[in-house]
């Protein structure tokens, strides 16, 4: 648009308004304007619609000098009323008196869809129409929605001769163009045929919004033509807009104030629901008659499962059973698409003062239930609460009869159309299935009953999850406990008797070694299965505990992969660890190892010989950017989403986990601060990146000492067992652990060996008693090595070396042993098998079995109230000669008291 075609109307700065106007697209009102054509002045009101100005021009009318008074004073007139009926009377006589309409009418949209006349004011010039209805076809959905959209509407004849819009059409669109904005556009034939009947020739609406919504309408109407002003119109806009707020304050503080006066009655029903011993409706049904008082019911229902219980005057129980099922089934889904048209968005319940029109099967029992209310409980089983009010027999007085609100033209007439009802003469109505109307605070009492009811029974779901989730720590917890300890024993079992049988060759031992083998590693399994059920519980459950220490990231990859080195070694796998310098994170050390030991041992299952896995730690931000990449077989896209669920792995049929591995590292990660998120794609490999926050502080746990303060070597033992086959590396252990012992052993026996020679000599009376006593004790020893051989140098029981006394002496027997059993460590089984061998032959030469009457006991006995527990042994011997206490300590007793004394560090 340009200045120069409106030019040829306008003064320059005129044309020059109406451009800045059509530029100004912000504002899809503008503000008035005077305008002059020739020598006529208008007043010319600006509006936007799409990407068109559309200027409306009608006679522009001086306001008096005395109207900005008169609308101040009707303003603070509105402001200071405090009920709906001053305010609705108030503002009909200062319109009236503002604008010079014949009858002001304040019509009220009611639930049902028709209108009422709540207020009137009148001069006598029209009928009074004060108390009367209207039906809800005189005003069409259509009519009402432009009524909300648009403050005014304004008819200044009703008699006006329409003039068609030229062009008809948008030449650039095709469209009609949209005048549903505008004042002065056209309006129905069969309205203006409407207000003729009415006796009306002029008529504004002023609408009346509560939240949002059409409230209702100010109608004024005049026997005569009447213009009021653009001005005017704009000051009866406005006190619409203050009479909207006003409705809506005031209708507020009604409910407010109604709801205050229940507070007492909710309290005391909210109360009995909490004391309920099984369900919260129980509660209710103990305080019937507060129940009822709560909206003023004639009657209550509740149900709760197959039970309904009745309370004053109600529908039958198979009435309400069905009533029930309708509501829950279809009443609250249907009103909850109404609700916004009445102002009740947000309730859960069902309201009707009418249900016959709602539900015709209650037509029966209207009577006693043609009011109700309901709501339903979200449950497995059917909870309802339900009020009940009886139908009034009343007399509805409509304007005119509202069975003959439309009719049609003649047949055969020029034009056959609808044509509106001719008389508005009062017509009186009785009417029955309709009770007392629920009030607001009615309503919102329910809810609140409502609300009352699902909180008591949320808050017992939590107690009872709370409860839940206790019991199966307690459980798995326990069951952890009873079963790790006699798994313990059953490796530790299944350990010795493998070694006992090494070195054995028949098919039959073999076959024993295999299925030992078999239930170590099946038991062991087991053990880590427990560890990552009972850190599933911990992380489910919102309370996964950490040991946090300041680790240098550098010394933390350093000491995870010196141990996780020993994984990749079996498929040759070379393992890179790499970490950017000065990174410091604050963090559990065993935890984090867990979640590398993890990763690794994934990248080991899935990638083949020969192949690589990468771990690399650079900063990001305030935070380490961990990264466990590999060149293995990858992950498809479809089960990225899914990797991190409990028990997946299990679900896709993947036989070599539980699917708790990645879950736990989650729980882990996330425990700290942290993300966990894996990037794969098949045949390229999988990269598994975490974070973790840095720790801010100079205090930095020194280098290869995290994993021996949190144990976590223990750990890597049971992620082994996890993830590949743990007995291949405990045999290496094992030999490498063998290897030392047998160095160290050599070296103690062959100084054993020169001791035993050294006091042999010099003991001896000849050459013969050196060789028999030298014999006899190195034979001693021998036995004792074969012993330890047997159990491959790992321990040996005390039973065991008196059983060899038995073996290898005469009188076998004559040895008995009782006491507590006990396991030797390999350096005390040599050095007490040397000791009770001397016992042994001096009884032989010349104690309790010198004699065939002879008999020797060997007593031990643990006390464990030392730390360490001590063990005693006592060597008795019974039915043998005399023996004379000897003033010379021989050999044997040296030997004995230095074995004890130096090599045992105790005494004997």
């Amino acid at each position: 648009m340009d200045a120069g075609p409106l030019s040829l109307l306008l003064s320059p700065e005129q044309a020059t308004i109406i451009e800045n106007a059509y530029h100004h697209p912000a504002a899809p009102h503008i503000d008035p304007i005077r305008l002059t054509l020739g020598s006529a002045h208008y007043s010319a009101s600006l509006h936007r619609t799409d990407d068109v100005l559309i200027i409306e021009l009608e006679p522009f009318v001086e306001a008096g000098q005395e109207q900005p008074r008169i609308i101040a004073r009707v303003l603070r007139n509105l402001l200071a009323a405090t009920t709906l009926e001053t305010l609705f009377d108030i503002s009909v006589h200062e319109i009236q008196a503002l604008t010079g309409y014949d009858r002001m009418m304040i019509y009220r949209f009611e639930p049902e869809g028709h209108g009422k006349v709540v207020a009137q004011a009148l001069t006598g010039l029209l009928p009074s129409y004060s108390g009367l209805n209207f039906p809800g076809s005189d005003i069409p959905a259509q009519a009402r929605e432009l009524y909300r959209l648009n403050w005014i509407r304004v008819i200044p004849d009703a008699t006006y001769v329409p003039v068609p819009l030229i062009p008809t059409l948008r030449p650039a669109t095709g469209q009609p163009l949209d005048l549903g904005f505008s004042t002065l556009r056209s309006v129905s034939p069969v309205h203006c045929e409407y207000l003729k009947n009415m006796g009306v020739r002029s008529s504004m609406s002023i609408s009346l919004l509560d939240g949002g919504e059409l409230w209702g309408l100010i109608a004024c109407g005049h026997p005569e033509p009447l213009l009021v002003s653009r001005e005017l119109r704009d000051a009866c806009a406005m006190i619409g807009q203050l009479l909207s707020v006003k409705i809506s304050a005031i209708v507020a503080t009604d409910i407010q104030r109604e709801r205050e006066e229940k507070v007492v009655l909710l309290g005391q029903l909210a109360d009995a629901m909490s004391r309920a011993d099984h369900e919260i409706l129980d509660g209710l049904v103990s305080r019937p008659e507060l129940l009822q008082s709560l909206t003023l019911a004639d009657g209550v229902a509740v149900l709760i499962d197959d039970r309904v219980h009745l309370f004053g005057v109600c529908p039958t129980t198979e009435q309400v059973q069905a009533l029930y099922l309708w509501i829950r089934d279809t009443g609250l889904a249907r009103q909850r698409s109404t609700q916004r048209t009445t102002g009740l968005q947000g309730l859960g319940v069902f309201h009707t003062h009418s249900m016959h029109k709602e539900y015709p099967e209650s037509a029966a029992y209207r009577d006693v239930a043609s009011g109700v209310i309901a709501f339903t409980l979200p449950k497995p089983i059917d909870n309802a609460v339900m009020w009940f009010r009886a139908q009034l027999t009343s007399t509805m007085n409509w304007s005119g009869n509202p069975a003959h609100h439309v009719s049609t033209s003649p047949e055969g007439s020029a034009r056959h159309r609808l044509r509106p009802r001719q008389s508005f003469d009062a017509w009186e109505q009785q009417v029955t299935g309709i009770a007392s109307p629920w009030s607001r605070g009615d309503l919102y009492g329910a809810e609140d009953i409502r609300r009352s009811a699902l909180e008591n029974d949320l808050e017992r779901q939590v107690q009872r999850e709370q409860e839940a989730v206790r019991l199966r720590d307690e459980l798995v917890a326990v069951v952890s406990h009873d079963l790790r300890n006699p798994m313990s024993i059953i490796i530790m079992q299944c350990g010795m008797m493998q070694r006992w049988a090494i070195g054995d060759t028949h098919s039959e031992n073999r076959n024993i070694r295999r299925a030992l083998g078999t239930i170590e590693k099946a038991t062991t399994r087991m053990n880590s299965l427990l560890e990552d059920l009972l850190d599933t519980a911990q992380i489910e459950a919102g309370r996964y505990q950490l040991s946090r220490l300041p680790l240098g990231v550098t010394s933390l990859l350093e000491e995870a992969c010196s141990l996780l080195v020993m994984l990749t070694t079996e498929k040759n796998i070379e393992l890179n660890c790499t970490a950017a310098q000065g990174l410091v994170i604050n963090a559990d050390p065993e935890r984090i190892f867990q979640v590398l030991s993890n990763l690794v041992g994934n990248a080991i299952k899935f990638t083949p010989k020969g192949g690589r896995i990468n771990i690399n730690a650079v900063a990001s931000e305030n935070e380490v950017l961990f990264k466990v990449s590999d060149d293995g077989i990858g992950i498809p896209a479809e089960h990225l989403p899914y990797i991190f669920q409990r028990y997946w792995s299990v679900k896709e049929g993947n036989p070599r986990g539980n699917g708790l591995g990645l879950y736990i590292c989650q729980g882990i990660i996330t425990a700290h601060g942290g993300r966990l998120w894996a990037e794969s794609s098949v045949d390229s490999g999988s990269v598994f990146s975490f974070t973790l926050p840095m720790h801010e502080g100079q205090d930095v746990i020194g280098e290869a000492t995290f994993l021996k303060q949190s144990g976590t070597t223990h750990r890597l033992a049971q992620s082994i067992s996890s993830k590949l086959e743990r007995q291949q590396l405990e045999d290496r252990l094992t030999r490498a652990g063998l290897l030392n012992e047998l160095n160290h052993r050599v070296k103690n026996t062959l100084a054993t060996v020169q001791a035993i020679a050294s006091l042999t000599v010099n003991s001896s009376a000849s050459l013969e008693s050196f060789r028999k006593s030298f014999d006899a004790r190195l034979f001693a020893l021998s036995q004792a090595h074969d012993a330890l051989a047997r159990a491959e140098w790992i321990s040996t029981e005390l039973v065991d070396l008196i059983e060899q006394l038995q073996a290898v002496n005469a009188g076998a027997h004559k040895i008995s042993f009782t006491g507590n059993p006990v396991t030797l460590e390999p350096r005390v089984s040599l050095t007490l098998s040397m000791v009770l061998h001397e016992l042994m032959a001096n009884a032989v030469q010349h104690g309790a079995l010198s004699s065939s009457a002879g008999q020797v006991t060997v007593i031990s006995t643990l006390d464990a109230g030392h730390n360490p527990p001590t063990l005693k042994i006592e060597w008795s011997e019974t039915g043998g000669p005399p023996i004379a206490a000897s003033t010379v300590k021989g050999f044997g007793f040296r030997l004995i008291r230095r074995s004890i004394e130096r090599e045992l560090k105790r005494q004997g």
